[in-house]
């Protein structure tokens, strides 16, 4: 029986700022998991949006407070530059599936496509002891 219930989650946090050069999440990836370790709550998923006209990203954070807190990671990696724009996703799916054989304990994931229109993918993952 699935524990969906463990997934629910009502609380957000709001981290904005520009890609680093290499397109990627840079220090809003610590600035996350510093929130997670420091206000001692259960990360539960992300969302992201690239907002083209003002060169910043905002990530949202969705978390309880109400259950014990555990360790997390964030990371991101390109995926390149996919022509997903038809109706076949297989390249993304693909090149999805193999950035994620890289990581263990993927709590979730979120993509996001900067102006040049490449895929990166960002990874929130449980830190297991």
């Amino acid at each position: 029986m699935s524990q969906i219930q463990n997934q629910v989650h009502s609380r957000f946090k709001v981290f904005a700022g520009e890609l680093d050069p290499n397109k990627t999440i840079g220090p809003l990836a610590g600035q996350i998991t510093s929130f997670v370790k420091e206000a001692k709550v259960a990360a539960k998923s992300i969302g992201v949006e690239y907002i083209e006209s003002a060169g910043r990203l905002i990530i949202t954070l969705g978390y309880r407070d109400d259950e014990p807190w555990y360790p997390v990671d964030v990371s991101c990696v390109s995926l390149g530059k996919i022509d997903a724009l038809g109706s076949d996703f297989a390249a993304l799916e693909q090149a999805m599936s193999e950035a994620a054989q890289k990581h263990s304990n993927i709590i979730c994931h979120e993509l996001y496509v900067t102006d040049d229109r490449e895929f990166l993918m960002i990874f929130m993952t449980f830190v297991s002891h």
